[in-house]
């Protein structure tokens, strides 16, 4: 199918738009060298399946890319025998590019605990300020479901965190 004009003037608000959202997804998770490029593979995807994004809420769905493009990109660079790979992006806690951007070691260890997916909800909350219907997109679940998880995933961080308190 040719793209028609539509098509073209669509895509070129979107990268206009949300590509420094993007790069900045990908550097605060891992090599900022890497940044880019998956940013590129991200808009890739979005052109071809321009027909699926919903136009009401591109970002997150440019969000939820980016976390498949992230999650694919970190198990090529593992050399790992396929039978070994973990279910989960990260192999260790402390490998986990996005703990290692937070300087902060007691939000770090907090984070740690919670889990890979409430850490994913809370910095898709604090770092790419999606919330509702934005954050629902972006994990694929209903609105009241993304708002459940946040709560959860809140509720994990504030008991993670009270319990690393030393007085």
């Amino acid at each position: 199918m040719t793209p028609s004009a539509d098509d073209l003037a669509w895509f070129t608000a979107v990268a206009r738009e949300h590509s420094s959202a993007i790069v900045k997804y990908f550097a605060r998770r891992g090599p900022r060298d890497d940044a880019e490029d998956l940013a590129a593979d991200v808009f890739a995807t979005a052109w071809r399946r321009r027909d699926d994004v919903p136009r009401e809420a591109v970002l997150p769905w440019l969000y939820r890319t980016a976390g498949f493009t992230l999650a694919n990109h970190r198990r090529k660079a593992a050399d790992v025998p396929v039978e070994h790979v973990p279910e989960t992006g990260a192999t260790r806690v402390g490998d986990d590019p996005e703990l290692r951007m937070l300087f902060d070691d007691e939000l770090r260890g907090a984070l740690a605990s919670v889990g890979e997916r409430d850490r994913r909800i809370l910095l898709l909350n604090a770092w790419e300020g999606l919330d509702g219907a934005g954050l629902a997109v972006a994990l694929g679940i209903s609105r009241s479901g993304a708002d459940a998880a946040l709560s959860r995933a809140r509720s994990r961080l504030r008991e993670s965190w009270g319990s690393r308190l030393t007085f």
